[in-house]
C-alpha cells in the first residue's frame, strides 16, 4: 500500500538549500581546510629561514584549540564561577557568555594570508599613499633576543593605516600580533584580519568576565612568546601628537610576566 504525501513548494526549496549546506560543509570545506593549511605550512618552510623572530606554535594551533584552552583556564573558569554568583545565573550559562567573548577575541593565524595575501596588500597600498622608507632597523638586537622571549612593538597611533604599514614592514623580521577594535568587526574584513593574527577588543568595555577573558588570551598569547605590536594611546591621535597613553594591554602582557 502506498500513498502520496505532498510537500509545500518553501519546503522543499529549504531542504534543498540545507541538504547542499550539509554536503558542502561534510565534503568541501575539509578539503578547503587542507588546502589552505598546506599552502600555510609550505610558506612558514619558505619564510622561517629569513625570519628573524620565529613563528610560536602558540600562532599555528587551531582556532578551536585556542579558544578552549582559554575557556578552561583556571583563572577564566574562577572569574566565570564569580560572575554566575554575581548575576545569579547557572553555571552553564556563564561558561556560554566565556565562549562567546573567547570566539570573538581569539585570532585564526594563517600564515599564507600573512605573507602571502596581507604581504602583498600591505605593500601595494602603502606604497600607492605613501613614500615608505625605512630608516634604521637594529638586526643585531633582533638577532640577539632569545628564543624564550617575546618582542613587543610599541609605536604611536595616527590612523588606521598603520596596521597595514607596520604589517607590512615588519614582515621580513616577524609576524605581528595587535589588537584591533570594533570598527574592523564587519564581515570578510574580520575573517581577514583574524587570518592576519590579530585579536578583536572592545574599548572601554566595563564588564569585569569579558576582561579577564581577554587579560588571560593577551597573557597566554604573550607568554607563548608571539610578537606583540602595541599602540599605547588606546585610539586613533587626530593631530599627529601622542595621546596620554592606556597601559590596559601592556599591563595585561604583565601579568604573567617573571624574570627568573
Amino acid at each position: 500500500m502506498s500513498t502520496t504525501v505532498a510537500v509545500p513548494l518553501w519546503l522543499a526549496i529549504l531542504v534543498a538549500v540545507l541538504a547542499s549546506f550539509a554536503l558542502l560543509d561534510r565534503l568541501l570545506v575539509p578539503s578547503a581546510r587542507w588546502f589552505l593549511r598546506s599552502r600555510a605550512n609550505k610558506v612558514l618552510d619558505e619564510v622561517g629561514s629569513r625570519l628573524k623572530i620565529q613563528i610560536r606554535p602558540f600562532q599555528q594551533s587551531s582556532r578551536r584549540a585556542l579558544i578552549d584552552r582559554l575557556v578552561y583556564d583556571d583563572k577564566v573558569q574562577q572569574a566565570a564561577r564569580q560572575f554566575a554568583s554575581a548575576q545569579r545565573i547557572p553555571g552553564e550559562v556563564a561558561m556560554q557568555i566565556v565562549e562567546s567573548y573567547a570566539r570573538e577575541i581569539v585570532p585564526a593565524f594563517n600564515a599564507y594570508f600573512y605573507f602571502r595575501i596581507g604581504y602583498w596588500l600591505g605593500k601595494t597600498i602603502s606604497r600607492a599613499l605613501y613614500r615608505v622608507r625605512i630608516g634604521y632597523t637594529d638586526d643585531a638586537g633582533l638577532a640577539a633576543v632569545p628564543e624564550n622571549a617575546t618582542v613587543v612593538f610599541v609605536m604611536n597611533h595616527r590612523s588606521n593605516m598603520d596596521y597595514i604599514i607596520a604589517s607590512y614592514l615588519a614582515a621580513e623580521k616577524a609576524a605581528l600580533s595587535y589588537a584591533v577594535g570594533e570598527w574592523a568587526r564587519v564581515w570578510g574584513l574580520q575573517q581577514l584580519i583574524r587570518s592576519m593574527g590579530a585579536y578583536f577588543v572592545r574599548r572601554n568595555s566595563r564588564d569585569d568576565l569579558y576582561r579577564r577573558v581577554l587579560e588571560r588570551y593577551i597573557a597566554m598569547a604573550t607568554e607563548a612568546g608571539v610578537t606583540q605590536a602595541v599602540y599605547p594611546e588606546g585610539g586613533l591621535s587626530r593631530d599627529g601628537r601622542m595621546r596620554e597613553p592606556k597601559f590596559g594591554v601592556l599591563d595585561y602582557m604583565l601579568r604573567g610576566f617573571a624574570t627568573d
